[in-house]
């Protein structure tokens, strides 16, 4: 993990709300989303040893400021030009009203990060990225989702563009979701559905805070159905949430920055 919440032990890595991961597989490596601010996803970076150029392309989940605030930062860094995958809703723009109406989309223009060098591929449907990296497109909702904020005119963002990267381990694969706003139980339908593969592996935040208990048991059901072996969560899954999964599934684990998981 590049970018969580919260701080590992390691000395001088920074936790911030945000949301920022280092997939590497069969000799790629994907950054999932950029976090909130660039320097802070720089300087973990640098305290981790990742150069910005090793960096084979990026995807981004959702185009929530949280998880897309680092990318400007991130491409100035970069001597060279990438490719960025992501839903073609990305660039939305999106509001919150509470505690006081204010933008919580992607806070640049894409002409801005498109003269920094981001070639941005956008697509609906589901595609393989590399060998053994999959982006799941746009996520099929058979039952409750998590969607926040409002558009521009007032009405529920629905947050189509919320995406998540399924990587194939062989015999199964692992699902990495930046806030689950999709709802937990589709991303698990449509990542199986997908890949034709049990899923080892859960990472990402989840969008569980505040969720009522009828709705972590829900969860805490399909995860069983599924047969998901371990699950490593943070950002916006919520403490409470987070000790509530813990209790009921076991093998259930905090994301942190500096956090590195092998599946």
């Amino acid at each position: 993990m590049i970018f969580e919440n919260h701080s590992g032990y390691k000395k001088g890595l920074i936790g911030y709300h945000g949301f920022s991961a280092l997939i590497e597989h069969e000799g790629r490596r994907i950054l999932v989303d950029t976090g909130t601010e660039g320097k802070v996803l720089l300087s973990n970076m640098r305290e981790l040893g990742i150069k910005p150029d090793s960096i084979d392309t990026i995807f981004l989940t959702h185009g929530h400021y949280d998880h897309t605030g680092g990318l400007k930062d991130f491409l100035m860094a970069r001597e060279s030009s990438v490719k960025i995958y992501a839903h073609p809703g990305i660039f939305q723009e999106r509001i919150a009203l509470k505690p006081q109406r204010r933008t919580i989309g992607i806070p640049f223009p894409r002409d801005e990060l498109e003269e920094l060098g981001a070639k941005f591929v956008l697509r609906k449907e589901p595609f393989e990225i590399f060998p053994g990296f999959i982006s799941s497109g746009e996520i099929t909702r058979e039952t409750w989702d998590r969607a926040v904020g409002y558009l521009p005119d007032g009405t529920p963002d629905s947050l189509k563009d919320d995406i998540a990267l399924i990587v194939d381990l062989g015999d199964s694969i692992a699902v990495i979701t930046g806030c689950g706003h999709s709802g937990v139980i589709n991303i698990l339908k449509h990542a199986t559905c997908i890949a034709k593969k049990p899923i080892k592996a859960l990472i990402g935040g989840l969008h569980l805070r505040g969720a009522k208990k009828e709705l972590l048991d829900d969860v805490i059901r399909e995860v069983k159905v599924a047969g998901v072996e371990v699950l490593y969560v943070g950002h916006c899954t919520g403490l409470e949430e987070y000790a509530y999964l813990r209790a009921k599934l076991g093998n259930v684990h905090p994301l942190h920055a500096g956090l590195t998981v092998e599946v």
